[in-house]
């Protein structure tokens, strides 16, 4: 058990990441509009990121260099490298910039959506610079395991929150025992391909390794790599078992079939939930919403750090420069802003569907070379599951991209 609680900072920072404001939406428009049905999907897209996470922690432990750094190192043609740069500073950073607006203005969500009534004066500049200012601070300290410690007890209160607030909701569990057996219902398949989407994200892949190699610096490679393992399955774990729970409170809460979305939802999940559940689901949200708004400007940083070459220790100023844009760009949206940021998620979702693919065929790739992983190349069953992930994020990487032109469509006959 020592184990696995040692190798959990870096597992934990994943999760922190992908149980943001999107998969608390995600997970509830599904429950509410299929109820448990989509269970499997959440399993499946679990073991999804497993297997691409547990690649990029070996990655991280074995070879002592990151993502970034193996993709710049691996890519000696200049107009490859240059391709390269282009690609993963475009869409890790810039497009988590894009992201980072959903991140802030979900914490901000959990926040209005605790305190109910509003008064006349507007509060939600405030609580949004407040998040921001939260958000800054952590990543200002430039200590890595300040973090992960902050991160941890958020995870921790977002796991206690959701799985309270699924234990007090109504549950059939037939119906969720049925839910674990893939089937796709009648207008479900967008449901399942965005719980896959909103779990296994590219930019994790760059936190990962790097957060492992910064961990795992010394000590015997193959005890270093059993302690990533096991602190990479026990976090996403957790993280599952809170998408669950997600699923679990709207499925109880809503008349199976209703079809809401966004802040629409939370909103209705606040009034359904009673006085108690709201600031229980308003607690997880503002959870989940901060600790995403943390880890997104960091995988933005060690992936440009990486792809460009600069140092990616946490108190130099490009690093710094890069994790502060981020932040900067999506606090600035989200006080900005009244309605939902178009152009951005248009940016953010066709950035994501093109990275995603790729990273994934590059990290499988690097994996698999025995000159730079040694004897801790993947195994064939390892291959098998990599490839059936790539599959999935490619059909994924073209759902985005079909979402986001469907969305710039609607967006351009709006003006």
């Amino acid at each position: 058990m020592k184990r696995w609680l040692r190798g959990m900072g870096p597992g934990l920072l994943v999760t922190a990441a992908f149980i943001g404001p999107g998969t608390v939406f995600t997970a509830s428009g599904a429950g509410a509009m299929h109820g448990p049905a989509l269970l499997w999907a959440v399993l499946f897209s679990i073991c999804a990121a497993m297997v691409l996470q547990e690649m990029a922690a070996r990655l991280g432990v074995v070879a002592r260099q990151g993502l970034g750094e193996s993709i710049r190192a691996s890519l000696p043609h200049p107009v490859a490298s240059i391709f390269a740069v282009v690609l993963v500073v475009s869409a890790i950073s810039i497009g988590n910039a894009a992201f980072q607006y959903g991140n802030v203005t979900g914490a901000v969500t959990g926040v209005m959506g605790a305190l109910g009534d509003q008064p006349e004066w507007n509060l939600q500049p405030w609580i949004t610079a407040a998040v921001g200012v939260i958000a800054f601070a952590l990543l200002a300290t430039g200590s890595v395991r300040t973090i992960q410690i902050a991160l941890s007890g958020l995870v921790a209160v977002m796991s206690v929150v959701f799985i309270v607030t699924a234990l007090l909701t109504p549950t059939d569990w037939n119906a969720v025992a049925d839910g674990f057996i893939p089937r796709v219902p009648e207008g479900s398949l967008m449901s399942v391909l965005a719980l896959i989407g909103t779990t296994v994200v590219p930019y994790n892949l760059f936190l990962h390794a790097s957060a492992a190699n910064e961990r795992w610096q010394t000590g015997d490679v193959k005890d270093s790599l059993s302690e990533a393992r096991s602190g990479t399955f026990l976090a996403i774990g957790i993280g599952g078992l809170i998408t669950i729970s997600i699923m679990f409170v709207a499925a109880g809460t809503f008349e199976l079939g209703t079809e809401v979305t966004g802040g629409e939802l939370a909103q209705r999940m606040f009034a359904n939930l009673g006085a108690g559940g709201r600031w229980l689901f308003a607690l997880g949200l503002f959870s989940a919403g901060l600790t995403s708004a943390v880890t997104a400007p960091l995988a933005a940083a060690y992936a440009a750090a990486g792809i460009i070459g600069f140092s990616k220790q946490r108190k130099p100023w490009a690093f710094r420069a890069v994790w502060f844009l981020v932040l900067a760009i999506g606090t600035t949206f989200a006080i900005v802003l009244d309605a939902n940021p178009v152009v951005g998620t248009i940016f953010a979702q066709s950035a994501n569907g093109v990275l995603l693919p790729l990273v994934a065929i590059f990290l499988l790739w690097v994996v698999n070379r025995r000159k730079i992983m040694g004897e801790f190349v993947n195994g064939p069953m390892s291959n098998l599951l990599g490839f059936a992930v790539i599959g999935v994020a490619t059909v994924l990487g073209c759902r985005h991209l079909v979402l986001a032109y469907g969305k710039a469509v609607e967006y351009i006959q709006d003006l």
